[in-house]
């Protein structure tokens, strides 16, 4: 799947040019995340002045101010365009370079179970997949290397940290640990739902081969045939929503502690007045920066989990071109044998 783009001569020219374009976009991206975060600082302090006893902030500096985020904004939006319109043209062709290996071999793989479904399904849903996912992963990274400088000096405005007291880089640490405890739990209560999404695609392509058979054939998909086929489809949908249900529990009860986590980490700092109002809206942002990137299988794990049941079943694929390509190769060598 990755050879068949990559180390393709038809396709490196797309290939590989056009991951580093998808780099240099989410660099962009991140970059713009950095400004924004920083005109935070700026704006609210302008707030907090504007809402203290002195006042004494103009009206201008505060539009001035909302002039800079909107030139920071229009620049990206016009960005964000381009990169989207560019990251779907890119997975598509590494789609096209899949479906053309696919078919060229299709004699060799027709036998496998669902293969329509795995060249024209599949394929489509994998590159829709690792475009949502390459992308937050990329975001991930390249957001990490520019805000883990930023919220490690924004960590020296922190006094100290609940039952744990003064800390260096307490705020990057605190981020670190945070992350890695929700990764570990969702990981941990979601172990099950690859297989068992696997084992639903099975059972819709078993489903879904009989009744286009019954288009052809009037002895196929017969009333009690389809009953059954579909009973197993039903209950293997059950079991993966109760899954899923269990594993929301903890999902979404993560997810809304880690609103108010970073408040409870600078609560002593705040009520001991050490932060003025931009310092803590900058460092919360930057906090939520870091630690949402380090939760990147947190927040994708459901797509995770789906491409994984993608790429087991187009593995099915690639297995069978590598009996083809072995037996090719036992050919050729019977071959030289013989002369």
């Amino acid at each position: 799947m990755l050879r068949t783009f990559f180390c393709n001569a038809e396709w490196t020219t797309w290939a590989w040019p056009g991951l580093l374009i998808i780099l240099g976009g989410s660099w962009f991206a991140v970059q713009v995340d950095v400004k924004i975060n920083q005109w935070n600082g700026h704006f609210f302090n302008l707030l907090g002045n504007a809402t203290s006893d002195k006042g004494g902030v103009e009206t201008s500096d505060l539009y001035d101010s909302m002039f800079d985020f909107a030139k920071i904004a229009g620049v990206y939006i016009l960005v964000a365009i381009f990169q989207d319109f560019f990251i779907s043209h890119w997975t598509f062709r590494w789609r096209t370079a899949l479906t053309d290996n696919y078919i060229r071999h299709w004699e060799h793989l027709r036998h496998i179970e669902g293969a329509s479904q795995r060249i024209q399904e599949d394929t489509m849903r994998f590159s829709k997949t690792v475009e949502a996912l390459g992308e937050q992963f990329m975001s991930s990274l390249l957001t990490l290397v520019a805000f883990l400088p930023l919220l490690s000096a924004l960590s020296e405005h922190v006094t100290a940290l609940p039952l744990i007291g003064p800390m260096k880089n307490s705020l990057v640490w605190a981020a670190i640990a945070w992350s890695l405890f929700g990764t570990i739990l969702l990981a941990v209560v979601g172990i099950r739902l690859p297989g068992l999404e696997f084992q639903n695609q099975l059972v819709e392509a078993a489903f879904r081969k009989e009744l286009v058979l019954g288009e052809d054939d009037g002895d196929r998909a017969s009333e009690n045939v389809c009953r059954t086929l579909f009973a197993d489809v039903r209950t293997n949908y059950f079991i993966l929503f109760f899954n899923f249900a269990y594993f929301n529990v903890a999902k979404y009860s993560y997810l809304q502690f880690n609103v108010i986590f970073p408040f409870i980490l600078m609560g002593p700092s705040i009520s001991s007045g050490s932060l003025s109002m931009g310092q803590i809206t900058q460092t919360i942002g930057a906090f939520r920066s870091v630690s949402q990137s380090f939760q990147f299988l947190v927040m994708s794990w459901k797509t995770i989990v789906e491409l994984i049941s993608i790429w087991k079943r187009l593995h099915a694929f690639e297995k069978g071109l590598s009996k083809l390509d072995n037996s090719d190769d036992d050919v050729s060598s019977d071959d030289s044998k013989g002369l």
